[in-house]
Order: structure tokens, then sequence, then C-alpha cells
């Protein structure tokens, strides 16, 4: 039986489907909520931004440092791309 975990999520299931396989309560949330919106498809691939790879060591860091990613200033760029893939 799905758990109701309040207005903040919109799709109960798909939430704790995603917590059971390792997803952040962040990236869960995050994803759920965009599967049970109208106007968004997280399924489909539909960002205007380059892959991580094509990205500067610095500019990774810039991103990982809005998402408040811990211990990224010892981190080289393989280990930034992990770091905000899986966050």
């Amino acid at each position: 039986m799905t758990k109701d975990h309040g207005p903040s999520v919109k799709d109960d299931d798909t939430y704790e489907a995603l917590r059971e396989d390792g997803a952040s309560k962040e990236k869960a949330a995050r994803i759920a909520n965009a599967k049970a919106s109208d106007s968004q498809n997280p399924a489909e691939k539909g960002g205007k931004q380059p892959p991580y790879e094509d990205w500067t060591r610095d500019a990774l860091y810039e991103r990982a440092q809005e998402l408040d990613i811990t211990g990224r200033a010892d981190m080289d760029k393989s280990a930034l791309i992990d770091a905000l893939r899986n966050h």
C-alpha cells in the first residue's frame, strides 16, 4: 500500500519506487512531481545543455556549488560529473 507523502509529493507511487531504487528524497520528489505534471515529461530528453562531458571543470564545479554538493572542491572533472548525475 502506498503511503501518503503529503502535498509536496504529487505521485506517491513513483516517489516510493524511486526511493526503493536508492534515489534521494529530493531527487525522488523532483521526478515524481515532474511525472505528475501535464506540462512536464521526465522520460523525454529535452534539455538544451550539452552533456556534462563537454562542460569545463569550472562549469561543473559552479553547478555543483548551486546544488550544494559536498566535497566538490576536492573532485576532479569525472567525480564532479558522477556527483551531479547522482544528486
